[in-house]
């Protein structure tokens, strides 16, 4: 059903602009939940189409410009831009601002970098306005028939909106895979950890993949079958699910695996990048987020890697595994990937605290693994793990210290070493795995060559260094008499100690 928004009294409950199939997808959603939906689009063919197609699966306001698509919404007015990042959000707020009235809910459900979010937020509430950065993830299958959601912004506005995006978010056991995140730009952030974590998810399974493919010669379909055996127990994830779809899907038009066609070039649209670059600057080392868009990134350099291989200047080894190896490796691989994965999201929910602690935000990491169980493309079974752990300890300082998964990663610990070295002698790259091992390594350590990094530091900058026997901040005049000084504000500055 529809109507026209010339005119029309406000009885829309919400409204979406932008409709690529993103928004297109998501309004249907909103209107199979009972929900009067007013549409608006750049391009006035796309409401047409879209009332057109599906106009019987609720309630459509077509509105045909900005002002009657406002005039059509309840107060407060929800709006919800989907258009796409940057410059583009910004327009579409340009050509709501007029028209729209303190109070008044604007929700940018794109994939926008958090920063962008904390201004726009700043900047309507100046205006009388809220403005709710949402996460939005479940890809365009997601945003029909349910997706996981994100929002942040102020209490208020989710008390007006929160309710409506419940209604339209994947349910699991009961509970709707969406909730409050935090004020300003939490939403974004947490969503743009989840795709960090998605990439190294993703990064994870294609070593897996490549691992068990030249150390055993295995084919894409019997891959499959072993990706669809491990998606029965703990590694169950809609991402494994779907790599044993794609291993076993064949192409039509030359009769080989799909997987062997398509062009092993990876591309990304950022939100990886944005991840590793925030980690930089609160200082968490999100080691797998980053190896993963590294991996990425040499994937796309077509040229740099046909000229090495052209030029065959760089031999490789010439291993292979044994009989003994050979026949437990798919467990070994199993293992290790298990681990890595629980590595990589205990690293991304220790992004999320900083995060969180650095803004200000008060973000419940438990209830961020709550509402990723569903919809999502990370989804997994363990993420129930993860909640519980967060249940029993809100504070806990990493995943890893939680005893269900020290007790997983200290079982998995001498199959994922061993693959490690397959890795190695095999000449198969496993950045991806490598990088959890050095990781859980680091932080399992009592000492690290740190202490050597801050002694050449003080040598060469004068960077000072702390003592584990005494108080303090001191420094080695090493072009002088080598002697120790004691530097910090209470001694005075170079006080012989």
């Amino acid at each position: 059903m529809s109507t026209d928004g010339a005119g029309a009294a406000a009885r829309a409950d919400i409204g979406v602009v932008g409709l690529a199939v993103m928004g297109r997808n998501l309004a249907r959603n909103l209107a199979r939940h009972g929900h009067v939906v007013a549409l608006h689009n750049r391009t006035r063919a796309r409401v047409g189409e879209l009332v057109e197609r599906y106009g019987d699966e609720g309630e459509f306001v077509a509105a045909e410009d900005a002002a009657s698509f406002v005039a059509a919404l309840k107060r407060p007015r929800r709006v919800v831009v989907m258009v796409k990042a940057g410059t583009g959000t910004d327009a579409a707020i340009e050509e709501l601002l007029p028209h729209l009235e303190e109070g008044d809910i604007v929700v940018d459900g794109g994939n926008a970098h958090f920063e962008d979010t904390r201004r726009r937020e700043r900047d309507l509430r100046e205006r009388g306005l809220h403005f709710v950065g949402t996460g939005v993830s479940g890809g365009e299958e997601g945003a029909l028939l349910g997706p996981s959601i994100m929002p942040g912004g102020s209490r208020e506005s989710y008390d007006a909106l929160g309710p409506i995006l419940e209604s339209i978010a994947v349910d699991v056991d009961g509970t709707p895979c969406c909730t409050y995140v935090g004020p300003d730009g939490a939403g974004h952030f947490v969503k743009m950890v989840h795709n960090g974590i998605e990439y190294a998810d993703m990064q994870l399974i294609g070593e897996a993949y490549d691992l068990l493919r030249q150390g055993l010669g295995m084919e894409p379909s019997d891959l499959a079958k072993v990706f669809a055996e491990w998606n029965e127990g703990d590694l169950e994830s809609f991402l494994i699910e779907t790599t044993a779809t794609v291993l076993a899907k064949v192409d039509a038009a030359t009769g080989s695996p799909l997987v062997d066609v398509v062009v092993d070039q990876a591309e990304q649209k950022g939100t990886g990048r944005w991840t590793v670059q925030t980690a930089l600057e609160l200082g968490v080392p999100v080691t797998g987020i980053a190896e993963a868009v590294f991996a990425r990134s040499l994937s796309g350099a077509a040229d740099q890697r046909r000229a090495v291989r052209d030029a065959g200047s760089l031999p490789g080894p010439s291993g292979s595994l044994s009989p003994q190896e050979a026949e437990g490796f798919v467990d070994d691989v199993r293992s290790a990937l298990y681990a890595s994965k629980v590595v990589a999201y205990a690293q991304g929910f220790d992004m999320i605290a900083a995060g969180s602690e650095h803004y200000g935000w008060g973000i419940d990491k438990g209830a961020m693994a709550t509402i990723w169980r569903g919809g999502c493309i990370i989804r997994a079974r363990f993420l129930d793990r993860i909640r519980e752990a967060y249940d029993r300890d809100p504070h806990l300082a990493s995943l890893l210290l939680d005893d269900y998964f020290a007790g997983a990663v200290a079982d998995a610990q001498d199959a994922w070493r061993r693959v490690v070295v397959a890795a190695v002698r095999l000449g198969v790259p496993a950045p991806g795995f490598s990088s959890a091992l050095a990781y859980y390594d680091a932080l399992r350590r009592d000492r690290l060559p740190a202490a050597l990094l801050q002694g050449l530091r003080d040598f060469f900058g004068a960077h000072t260094y702390a003592r584990v026997d005494r108080e303090g901040i001191y420094h080695v005049l090493w072009s002088e008499d080598g002697s120790e000084v004691r530097q910090d504000a209470e001694a005075g500055s170079h006080n012989p100690h």
